[in-house]
């Protein structure tokens, strides 16, 4: 393997990593009473911020094309979702679900791009969501699946992901600089405005969100709460956390498109798809979960389904 390819996997690799061990640092700080979806907003403002500073004309292209929101809103709702998700539920389950993508993308590509689907793809199809079957199903838990949030907010997040590269598809023409910046940035505005539905109908508790609840109203008490939460201690304690998480993810981006940018879809799957391997490893080592011979198969049956659609795409390209 000649320098730039290897450079070009280890860069994925870096990526898959990074978002592998993600859980980590939103589950201390979800223990430090920083909500995920406060977490995401203020991980991806900061991200944002550094892009703009960076490409400060990116803003113009959202203009030219308007489509960039429609890209904005899917991969801030991915975020959304697999941090919420990987905060709060088992990890390797999460990790597998949000895995599904590839389904997700099979049936988006049908509706939206009028990609009929092959027979092979069907099957593939039918292999993930026995897979998934495998993965939620228990002896314990009851039908209709899934049952819990995590589960839920999973496969929404993998959903989303398919949506977005459906998006970075169609805008394939567009500058990065710009498609960077509407990811990021929907990262923040998403995060934002589920952390504040999510505040207000009382499946985020205030106290959660910073140190001091907000009791009073008007831009009088608004005010005041902000300055006594960002006056805490608490502050000081996830900043670190915050700073290094935007650092990580603008790194990972970066990596992710110097490396898909030069090897094929499949090789570039086969190499995203270690991240499987790092959430597993890492959470299981560290208590945050439980392998079993279901969760085993079923992930199984899901990555296989995952590498068998990016090599059938591959062989798409090639013909």
């Amino acid at each position: 393997m000649t320098t730039r390819p290897l450079l070009a996997v280890l860069a994925l690799a870096l990526n898959a990593l990074v978002w592998g061990l993600s859980w980590w640092p939103l589950r201390q700080l979800d223990a430090d009473g920083l909500h995920p979806l406060w977490t995401t907003a203020a991980v991806f403002i900061l991200a944002t911020v550094v892009l703009i500073f960076i490409s400060p004309s990116s803003w113009r292209y959202f203009k030219q094309h308007p489509q960039l929101w429609w890209l904005m809103a899917a991969s801030g709702l991915t975020n959304v979702g697999f941090n919420w998700a990987v905060t709060t539920g088992d990890v390797v389950r999460v990790v597998l679900l949000f895995y599904l993508m590839p389904t997700w993308s099979l049936l988006l590509a049908w509706w939206l791009l009028g990609e009929r689907p092959t027979r092979g793809a069907l099957m593939r199809l039918g292999l993930a969501l026995l897979g998934v079957v495998l993965v939620l199903k228990t002896p314990e838990s009851a039908w209709p699946l899934p049952q819990d949030l995590s589960d839920v907010l999973a496969l929404l997040g993998g959903f989303c992901f398919a949506l977005t590269n459906i998006w970075l598809l169609r805008l394939q023409h567009t500058p990065e600089s710009a498609r960077m910046v509407a990811m990021f940035s929907g990262g923040a505005l998403m995060a934002v405005a589920c952390a504040v539905l999510a505040t207000a109908a009382g499946v985020v508790p205030t106290a959660q969100v910073f140190a001091v609840p907000l009791e009073s109203h008007g831009v009088s008490g608004l005010l005041t709460w902000l300055t006594d939460a960002f006056v805490t201690q608490q502050v000081a304690t996830w900043a670190p956390w915050v700073l290094g998480l935007s650092a990580a993810f603008l790194v990972s981006n970066f990596a992710l498109q110097y490396g898909a940018a030069r090897l094929s879809a499949h090789t570039t799957a086969m190499v995203m798809m270690s991240e499987v391997v790092f959430a597993s490893v890492s959470s299981v080592a560290l208590g945050a979960s439980t392998l079993t011979w279901r969760v085993g198969l079923g992930g199984g049956m899901i990555v296989l389904a995952a590498l068998l659609a990016s090599q059938a795409h591959t062989d798409k390209n090639h013909a």
